[in-house]
């Protein structure tokens, strides 16, 4: 369970001014009316509100600082522990329903039912790219990007009216219903066409005082700072849905989504297949001979890996579980190294009569048994098929 101070945003010497504020600018960006349908909206919700009537009572908030979420639970000290967002709307009535309530502004006093209106203009959505690593993609990352969008205004605290409620008068073109409607008869009978009100956009209400810093539309162009977790395994072009992360709606409407892409950046050391790496490794003649341990980069740091004595250029090693998780959880791919034997372009005098002196060996001339065997293998399939 977090922190009630650190769920709104607030430090523990906080005036209960300043409290209310931080409740109520987190109840309007999570208003079910604002996210309808949203499990997630409608949690933060709930949580902003307990700890909103933690926080602004003196005795609970004593208890609290002193004991910790324990002093507020049990003995008819603690929070109600809300499981319905009707339970919210009734502990805090004076609030949610009173004349010049928290909501009046955005919400128009309607609480969570009303006519066909709306409350304010929905914000667009935005995408960006996230370019991740192939170290990031293995673990997974908690990143947090800057993105530039409309933000609600602070001054009017995103209503758009220079004095909330009393800054808006009901639309004339409507009547408040926030749609018009009109009739057309043909040999058919009458057809009733609904719409949205032209001159309101649906609000039912419009702006007669506008704030002076967002002239009437509830939002400025800003900056936000928003943490993305990522999780392990994902590939390129995957993305990540942040619901209201968006832009900000008009006068208190619902936020855009903000749609963010992976974008898998190159590696110097690793190239990826699905969910394995491939790594190639140079190694000298005499290392190809007699064997040799050698370190080679992985995706969680180096690792010591044991090269067989006569090893072969070409030859892969498999190092299991050093690849990419699945995305859905599950196995882990497995990182591959190639092995390419390194051939010296020149070579002093003395070495080249070392090496004239070893290819008169048996030892150094190429065995072609296996290849001879690997051979007949495919001729007789090829045999089988013609």
């Amino acid at each position: 369970m977090r922190d009630y101070y650190e769920v709104l945003g607030v430090s523990r010497s906080a005036e209960i001014t300043e409290i209310k504020k931080a409740y109520r600018k987190l109840a309007m960006q999570y208003h079910p009316d604002r996210n309808p349908g949203d499990e997630e909206a409608e949690a933060l919700f709930k949580e902003a509100a307990e700890a909103y009537e933690v926080l602004s009572d003196d005795t609970k908030r004593q208890r609290y600082n002193q004991f910790g979420h324990a002093g507020v639970r049990g003995n008819g000290a603690g929070s109600p522990g809300f499981t319905d967002i009707n339970d919210i709307f009734g502990a805090f009535s004076d609030i949610f329903g009173g004349s010049g309530g928290i909501f009046d502004e955005v919400f128009g006093g309607r609480g969570r039912s009303g006519s066909g209106r709306r409350s304010g203009r929905p914000g667009s959505d935005l995408r960006i790219k996230l370019p991740l690593t192939l170290e990031e993609i293995s673990t997974g990352v908690e990143k947090k990007i800057r993105v530039r969008k409309y933000t609600a205004c602070d001054d009017c605290e995103g209503s758009g009216a220079e004095d909330g409620a009393a800054g808006y008068e009901t639309c004339t073109t409507c009547n408040g219903a926030g749609e018009v409607r009109q009739v057309s008869r043909s040999v058919f009978g009458q057809f009733v066409n609904i719409q949205a009100c032209p001159n309101c956009y649906g609000e039912g209400r419009i702006v007669k005082n506008k704030c002076k810093t967002c002239a009437g539309e509830g939002r400025n162009k800003g900056e936000e700072t928003i943490p993305i977790a990522v999780p392990a395994g994902v590939l390129e072009g995957h993305y990540l849905t942040l619901r209201g992360a968006g832009n900000s709606g008009m006068r208190g409407g619902p936020g855009g989504n903000l749609r963010v892409e992976i974008e898998e950046l190159p590696s110097d050391d690793f190239v990826r297949e699905g969910l394995d790496i491939y790594h190639d490794v140079y190694i000298s003649f005499p290392e190809a001979v007699l064997g040799t341990d050698i370190e080679v980069p992985t995706l969680k740091g180096s690792a010591k890996l044991q090269i067989d004595p006569g090893a072969q250029s070409g030859k892969i090693l498999r190092m299991r579980e050093r690849g990419i998780p699945d995305v859905n959880g599950g196995r882990r791919g497995d990182q591959m190294v190639r092995l390419h034997v390194w051939t010296p372009q020149s070579v002093s005098s003395e070495e080249r009569k070392t090496l004239e002196k070893l290819n008169e060996s048996e030892s150094f001339q190429p065995d072609l048994t296996e290849e001879k065997s690997s051979r007949s293998f495919f001729s007789k399939v090829k045999d089988v098929f013609s």
